[in-house]
């Protein structure tokens, strides 16, 4: 495989610190280009992020002493890279300018960001579920008049606690689900030591979170019909988004309901382990091995385990058992800013690069 320049718009941000501590020694990928806003530009890498780094390991070597450019000039940018990851905090408006002026001046987009999600030819994908989803950017390609260029998306990153634990299951007649999401506070960008009141304490709402969390899924469950991505419409979601205090991780309890005969337990489980995607059958480098693991003790999983499962990128689910209201019910887990956000943008990138959908 090739290597690939990219490039990181939103590279001083949380999300964008993680994307650097995982591409530093990525085998496919190479930053060539960190991009901020316009007071950063000018500035070293360090400059900017030193006093606020959140990461557990150093700042990136090779990208100390890079210089941030202005994401807003986006010619210089894209002329030195293959493709870019976009984590920027901006209105949602000008976040969809700035990716499709990317992606119109022939820059690949893979992005961490929401703007872009419910844009109907724009692939919002998980590689394990709907690798498929990949196919419209041909047609999102003819609308912005582009040979090379396109935004592909993520998935919000609670939806990474439970839908792939429910997308198999689905196989099996799920057609209903109660998921309510315990949330860590990286997924706000904060650590304790910028959010301090979040020690010893609870928030029982998260802005547009469950609203996120009840339709995205609907998309990435759905088809290609045409030049858009039409939501499924076999299934109802319903949530409860909280915000708790765990550095990284996100946790569901989940309810499920079956349309006909209930599975066993031995046969959900047996689903759960056996389950790969199009990412396990490429082999990407940052897919894990095993997708979904089921933890039978009674007392797992436990955040710190599922965070570190397959170096982040795995869920893990436990307590698998009957519902009197539901069928079944079980609780989930997964890292978040890995598995979640960064990771699974990363993921993505190299779905794409391997599909053929981004040259280098």
């Amino acid at each position: 495989m090739k290597n690939y320049k990219v490039g990181i718009i939103g590279a001083t941000g949380m999300v964008g610190q993680r994307f650097a501590t995982l591409l530093e020694n990525h085998p496919w990928f190479t930053v060539t280009a960190l991009a901020a806003s316009k007071r950063s530009a000018g500035k070293t890498y360090k400059e900017c992020v030193e006093s606020r780094w959140a990461m557990t390991t150093p700042i990136p070597k090779a990208m100390e002493d890079m210089i941030i450019l202005d994401a807003a000039n986006v010619e210089e940018v894209a002329s030195k890279v293959d493709f870019v990851f976009c984590a920027v905090d901006m209105p949602k408006d000008q976040i969809r300018e700035l990716e499709e002026a990317y992606a119109k001046a022939e820059c690949p987009v893979v992005s961490n960001n929401s703007a872009h999600r419910h844009t109907p030819d724009v692939p919002m994908v998980i590689p394990e579920i709907n690798a498929d989803h990949i196919k419209i950017i041909d047609s999102q390609r003819k609308r912005l008049g582009t040979k090379k260029g396109f935004v592909a998306v993520k998935s919000n990153c609670s939806l990474q606690s439970y839908v792939p634990a429910v997308h198999p299951l689905r196989e099996l007649g799920c057609n209903k689900v109660l998921a309510c999401t315990y949330q860590a506070i990286s997924g706000a960008g904060k650590t304790f030591e910028r959010w301090p009141e979040m020690v010893d304490n609870l928030i029982p709402y998260i802005g547009g979170e469950e609203e996120k969390s009840e339709k995205e899924p609907l998309k990435i469950w759905g088809h290609i019909e045409g030049d858009q991505i039409v939501d499924t419409d076999d299934i109802a979601i319903t949530s409860q988004c909280l915000r708790v205090p765990v550095s990284d991780g996100h946790t569901a309890a989940v309810f499920v309901s079956f349309d006909g005969e209930v599975p066993s337990e031995e046969k959900i489980i047996e689903t759960w382990e056996n389950y790969k995607g199009r990412a396990q059958e490429l082999e990407l480098p940052s897919a894990p091995k095993q997708f979904l693991h089921y933890f039978t003790e009674p007392d797992q999983p436990q955040i710190k385990t599922a965070r570190t499962l397959e170096h982040g990128m795995a869920i893990s689910i436990g307590r698998l058992r009957p519902d009197t209201q539901y069928d079944m019910k079980f609780v989930c887990m997964s890292h978040n800013t890995l598995r979640g956000a960064a990771g699974g943008a990363v993921l993505l990138a190299e779905l794409l690069c391997a599909e053929g959908y981004i040259e280098n």
